[in-house]
């Protein structure tokens, strides 16, 4: 675990929901939460024991298999989570899928895919974490739900336009969604990386010459993102830190939105 200026207790008495917590970067913000207090419920689509086994072995961190795209689902997820842990004070609307394709060759299965799973997902998710946290929010302890958008939802990345236009649409999900529960004490907040150095574009990065052209010139820093400061980004919209942000994009994306870049 990489240093971080915020108390390892900090998150203690949280029981945090993350989807997609499973894979390259939701197991690194997984990771995070749980060293800093919190009780994490981790969703993924893998079957109970495959997903166990990937998330590890940790009294903190507890695996809930179940499929966002479906609206069933996710009421079972809730109540799942409830039981076994408490409702939810923070819910992570993490997961998403990305296909590269140019315009001109995507399938209508890859755009309604992508779009399923990373907006209406994230909808259905957000609808039932803002219901159950009525409940429980207060002035005192207030709900918070974090979206994962992405720099693209701004400026359009090549040969990802359904995933573009997806994290565009969750950025004003999320404003829409905390201008009406903000009196009911729930935070509404959007984590948006950058280029991260894992899962699919450090595939990319490592495999595609022509890729990894573009990349190193569309990152003014320099050099690719790493999963860690993602975490720490949702680690802060968790916390007390961010208690009076609601309706905010935290865009951590080493610079890449500045300008559009050159081909």
């Amino acid at each position: 675990m990489e240093h971080s200026s915020f108390r390892s207790d900090c998150l203690r008495g949280h029981t945090i929901l993350i989807t997609g917590g499973a894979g390259a970067i939701g197991r690194v913000v997984t990771q995070a939460l749980a060293h800093h207090g919190a009780r994490v419920a981790v969703n993924d689509i893998h079957p109970q024991e495959e997903g166990e086994r990937i998330i590890g072995r940790d009294k903190s961190i507890s695996y809930f298999s179940a499929d966002i795209t479906n609206e069933k689902d996710v009421a079972q997820l809730f109540d799942a989570v409830e039981e076994a842990l408490d409702v939810p004070t923070v819910v992570c609307c993490h997961a998403g899928v990305v296909e590269s394709s140019a315009y001109t060759d995507l399938s209508v299965r890859n755009f309604e895919r992508t779009l399923d799973v990373n907006l209406k997902g994230a909808f259905l998710v957000s609808r039932e974490a803002a219901r159950r946290m009525k409940g429980i929010a207060s002035a005192l302890k207030p709900g918070r739900i974090i979206f994962t958008t992405s720099w693209v939802q701004d400026v359009p990345w090549p040969e990802i336009a359904a995933y573009c236009a997806s994290k565009s649409a969750v950025k004003m999900l999320m404003r829409a969604l905390a201008r009406e529960v903000a009196r009911g004490h729930i935070r509404v907040n959007a984590v948006a990386p950058g280029i991260v150095d894992t899962g699919m574009a450090k595939r990319q990065w490592d495999e595609d010459a022509r890729y990894r052209a573009r990349a190193q010139r569309a990152v003014p820093m320099g050099f690719l993102q790493s999963a860690q400061s993602v975490a720490d980004a949702f680690l802060f919209l968790s916390s007390e830190a961010s208690s009076y942000m609601t309706g905010a994009t935290l865009l951590i994306d080493g610079g890449c939105s500045l300008y559009p870049m050159d081909e």
